[in-house]
């Protein structure tokens, strides 16, 4: 299998971004009516759901549905409100060194996976992050030094609210903290458990447990694989190894020797690094931020790209995956500081 991962910027949505959607829209619509049209809510509620609890980015959903060809169909896929479940793996995690950093393995299938790194300043604040249905974020950061990253959080119930990537998006453009991202993940829904793990500048950082049938847990915590406090779905659980990546990151944190080249080497040795391709929880990317000075990484065996918002540049890279894990003599170099 293999993905080819592709960074491009586009300050305002336009010309790259409509050919992104056209050249990815077969297959989110496939994906989108995969329960029928009447699983799915109305353009109206859609619409009416977005401006109610993210207002600030309507103009920039007007002016993708647009760019899209102004369908209805398109435009209730972009509003990101209760889509159809989907799963993944994920482990993540806060190295509280100097500086302070969020490290995450991102675990799903090749073929479902956008492979896209958007460099934008849609509503005024640049924003670097990978892609999920091509506006929404699965990691990221933004001129003011905030990094978020998700985790499925390894629980059935599936209720009414947005996917949890446009949420993301949503931090990214309007907040410059954790505290008021915390804000943000208090007062907006989510159509299923995810994990949220932010780091800010200032090195502030938690994790915020989100469900639609419980109230957002928002917790101390630098760690998130794939369960909320105790084991809810077993049979995910185990083959996930969600536990046993969460035990190895919590211990991980606390050797005194461990430099951050170190730890984030580790993302590339089980049991954080997953080969489980053909189950759809295979590591696609890690993802290094550091919101102190701006900078990201997103690493692949022997291979690694830097970026800020100053030094973004546009390119591309086709990754192979197999069911060897990759030489941890291949991570690609030492840590920005």
């Amino acid at each position: 299998m293999k993905l080819t991962f592709r960074a491009v910027s586009e300050f305002n949505p336009g010309e790259k971004w409509r050919m992104l959607f056209h050249a990815h829209w077969p297959a989110y619509r496939k994906w989108f009516l995969s329960e029928g049209d009447e699983a799915r809510p109305s353009y109206l509620a859609s619409v009416r759901a977005l401006r109610e609890h993210m207002p600030e980015i309507v103009p920039t959903y007007d002016k993708l549905c647009e760019l899209a060809g102004g369908g209805d169909l398109a435009a209730r896929f972009l509003s990101f409100y209760c889509p159809p479940a989907y799963l993944s793996g994920c482990s993540q995690a806060i190295w509280q060194g100097e500086p302070p950093l969020l490290v995450r393995n991102y675990d799903y299938s090749p073929r479902l996976c956008d492979g896209l790194i958007l460099h934008t300043r849609w509503t005024g604040t640049e924003v670097i992050a990978q892609s999920d249905c091509l506006w929404g974020v699965l990691d990221g950061i933004n001129e003011h030094g905030l990094a978020v990253s998700l985790t499925f959080g390894g629980r059935r119930v599936v209720g009414v609210g947005f996917g949890v990537p446009l949420l993301l998006r949503y931090v990214l453009e309007i907040c410059s903290t954790a505290a008021e991202a915390a804000e943000v993940f208090r007062r907006v829904p989510t159509h299923m458990a995810y994990n949220v793990t932010v780091l800010d500048a200032a090195g502030d950082f938690y994790t915020a447990h989100l469900s639609p049938d419980r109230e957002p847990v928002i917790e101390k915590t630098p760690v998130a694989t794939n369960h909320q406090g105790r084991i809810e779905w077993s049979q995910h659980a185990r083959a996930t190894a969600t536990v046993e990546r969460e035990r190895f990151l919590l211990h991980r944190l606390t050797l005194r020797n461990e430099s951050s080249d170190r730890f984030v080497g580790a993302f590339f040795r089980p049991p954080l690094y997953s080969v489980a391709y053909d189950r759809g929880f295979g590591t696609l990317y890690t993802a290094v931020y550091v919101p102190r000075t701006g900078l990201v990484e997103y690493r692949w065996p022997g291979t690694v790209w830097r970026f800020s918002v100053d030094t973004f540049t546009e390119r591309s890279h086709v990754v192979h995956f197999s069911a060897e894990n990759p030489d941890s003599e291949k991570r690609a170099g030492p840590i920005p500081q």
